[in-house]
């Protein structure tokens, strides 16, 4: 073998393995983008939305308010 023939042999397979891990990448991500799509349609109904969550804390709020409000009144006697 000559050295052309050897040069030839090294590009080609740099080539080779280069397309290989291109395609590679591309599978993953176009993995990657359907799982963030389902992220996106399934994330508004698995998490809580910002109305309940608000709801919930004022509820929370006012037992606390009930709760500080006993202690004054255990304070003061």
């Amino acid at each position: 073998m000559d050295t052309q023939s050897i040069m030839n042999f090294i590009s080609v397979s740099a080539i080779a393995v280069g397309g290989w891990f291109a395609r590679e990448i591309w599978g993953a991500v176009k993995e990657l983008r359907k799982d963030l799509h389902a992220i996106e349609t399934d994330l508004p109904k698995t998490y809580v939305s910002k109305f309940d969550m608000d709801k919930r804390m004022d509820h929370i709020e006012a037992m606390f308010q009930r709760i500080y409000d006993k202690l004054d009144g255990k304070a003061d006697k």
